[in-house]
Parts: structure tokens; sequence; C-alpha cells
């Protein structure tokens, strides 16, 4: 059932025609189908379009203030249309409302290609320090055998009978209101002005072929995860000798088993002995660039950050890098001999402290941190 065309603008019925216009520009701008993507744009769109055709025409506004909805046969079938003999159909309202010429009129004008989205996944230091790197893609390209026109060679293509090459057929309606023109997809051509005699048995008429394409790329330093690259011109084919489409390259970046990024800064974990924390010490900690010297202070305590300036990421737009902050945890031996147990007796007996047992640590993060100092 058709929805009441006040409620489809979105204006009362004592809505002026400058209030009806503005409600139908308005949404016919979010609705259009070249600008819209959502599934059922294209049919919000006529709705709009129809109410508007409507609510503007003063005689047929009263018709429907009057009637409303009624069924075509019973005389009242001009509400369910709307005249495109002057409009040239979606494609003059995009011109009216974004710009552009009779291309858009003309369904055998060159039109732009499709763009291409590939998802490549980096190592975190790839992301880190830029890489340059080849990828393969599946895409559609012209047709060696027919460059394109989909045509047999040394057969002929014709312009179409039925739409005269304009890719378009008129359909009259003769109403009580008037008489309606409507305009459809040629079918005899689907809506490309010309006819193949014989079909390319490459392409089977189509123009195109299925290849797989070789790209460089060269990604910068400092990326991070769902980073757009785009390559111009490496879509699909244009339309009509237009320009081809764009390709997306969306990086993703695996993580990594020791540091972690937040922004162009770069966190770590590193463990030090209750010596090391108690006393000072001077320890080697793995960045990006390699290991580097960190100095404990006497009576560090476990979880406390220090920042190494600049070690962090490259940042994408202008000079510099990041910082990398470690965090240091103090770490419980869980293996102790006869003189350290001792010792550590005497130490609680002194400092009157009571003994306390933590949770001993994986292995596995040693592990971490070996292969980190190693650059891997």
């Amino acid at each position: 059932m058709k929805r009441d065309y006040y409620e489809v603008l979105g204006v009362g019925k004592d809505a002026s025609p400058e209030e009806i216009k503005k409600a139908y520009r308005t949404l016919a701008r979010k609705y259009h189908p070249d600008v819209n993507k959502e599934p059922d744009a294209e049919e919000k769109f006529k709705e709009v379009k129809e109410a508007y055709d409507v609510l503007s025409d003063p005689q047929r506004k009263a018709q429907y203030d009057r009637f409303g909805h009624q069924d075509p046969n019973q005389g009242f079938g001009g509400f369910g249309g709307f005249d495109t003999s002057g409009m040239g159909g979606f494609g003059d309202i995009f011109d009216m409302f974004f710009g552009g010429g009779s291309s858009r009129r003309n369904p055998n004008a060159p039109r732009k290609g499709a763009d291409l989205q590939f998802s490549l996944q980096v190592s975190f230091l790839e992301a880190v320090f830029g890489k340059e790197a080849d990828i393969e893609i599946p895409k559609e390209a012209e047709c060696n055998t027919c460059h394109g026109s989909g045509a047999k060679p040394g057969s002929g293509v014709e312009t179409c009978k039925t739409c005269q090459g304009t890719g378009q057929q008129e359909v009259v309606a003769n109403t009580p209101f008037g008489r309606i023109v409507n305009r459809r997809i040629c079918q005899t051509c689907d809506g490309k002005g010309k006819v193949i005699k014989e079909k390319c048995p490459s392409c089977r008429g189509t123009g195109r072929v299925k290849v797989r394409r070789k790209i460089h790329l060269n990604i910068p330093a400092g990326v991070d995860d769902g980073a757009q690259l785009r390559v111009a011109g490496e879509g699909e084919p244009g339309i009509n000798g237009g320009p081809p489409g764009d390709l997306y390259v969306i990086l993703r970046v695996k993580a990594h088993e020791f540091f972690e990024r937040e922004g162009n800064d770069i966190y770590c974990e590193v463990p030090i002995t209750f010596a090391q924390a108690a006393l000072g010490d001077e320890i080697e900690v793995p960045t990006v660039d390699g290991r580097v010297k960190l100095k404990i202070p006497a009576g560090t305590q476990t979880e406390t950050f220090f920042r190494l300036r600049g070690k962090g990421v490259p940042y994408l737009r202008g000079s510099g890098r990041g910082d990398q902050h470690v965090k240091v945890r103090v770490v419980t031996p869980t293996k102790l001999t006869e003189r350290q147990k001792e010792l550590l007796r005497e130490f609680a007996g002194l400092s009157g402290d009571v003994p306390m047992g933590i949770p001993a640590e994986d292995e596995s993060f040693f592990e971490k941190m070996k292969r980190a100092f190693r650059g891997e």
C-alpha cells in the first residue's frame, strides 16, 4: 500500500509550494541512486519523486487531496507515475543537484569504472618502517581480441533500431489527466544503444575478460591497522571509453608478540629481579631499532614506566617519531639455593618483612623478549 505523499515528503497538507520543493530537494539528494548505495535507495527516490510530481502540480494536488490514491483503472493512474519526457530520468535530477551535463542523460556516454578493494597483511615492523611490496589482484580488463567492442573480429556492430542508439525506450500512456511518457532501458540492446551481430569468442560479447594484475606498492613508514592506500587507475576499466576506477588497498597489521602500539607510541614490558629493583641497575631493552640501555633507579617499584624518547613509530605526516614506554615488572624467583634462602631470611629478619610467594612467570615471556632482541 502506498504511503501518503505528504508523509513521504515530511510536510503538512498546508505546506507551501516552496516548502514542498525544499523537502523534495533534500530527500532527492539523500536517496539519489548515484549517491546513496543502500539497497532500497532507488525505491525511496522513486517514491519521493512521485510524491513531488503530484504535490507540485496544483491540479494534480487538488485531485489527490480530494480522492487520495485511487486504482489506475478508475482514472487516477497519473498519481502512480511521472512524466520523464522532459526530464531524462534520474540523470537529469542528479545534474540538477550535483552538476554535470548531457552525459548523465546519455547511457552511452563515457563513465568511470568501478573501484576495487584489496586487503593486505603486513607485519608490525613493516608497518613501523614501511616497505615495498608487489600484490596480484583479480580484475577485469579490456578484451584484447575485440578491443572492448564485444564483437567477433571481422563482424560489425549495428546501431539498435529499437532505440536508435539512445539506449532508452519511451512508453506512452494516455490518462484522463494527460499523456504520460516514461523512459526505460531498451530491452533490445540492454541500454547499450548497439547490437552485436556475432559475439567475440574470447569475452562472449562483454568486451571484458578476467585477468590477474601485478601492482607494485610503496607502503610508507608509520601506517597503522586499517590504513588505506589509493592506487589511481587500477580499478575496473571505464565504460564507453571512460576512465578506469581506482584500487584501494586496506592494510591489516599483524600483532607483535612483544611490542604493542598505541598511536605513534610503542609499549613493552620487561622483567627485572628484586635485586635490580632494590639496588638499581642498567639493563638492555629491545626496541624496534635494536637494543638500548635503560637505567633502573634504586627502589624502583614493579609496573613502573620508563620512556625512551624517539623510539616509537614515525609520524605519517611530518617528521619525528613517537616514544617507547617500558614497564618493568619485578619477578620473584621460584627456585632458590639454600644459601640464597638463608640470605633472604637474614634480610627479612633485618627489615622486618614477611616473605610472600608470587606466582612464577611463564618461560614463554622470556622467549618473546629474546626474539625481540633479535629483531624478529
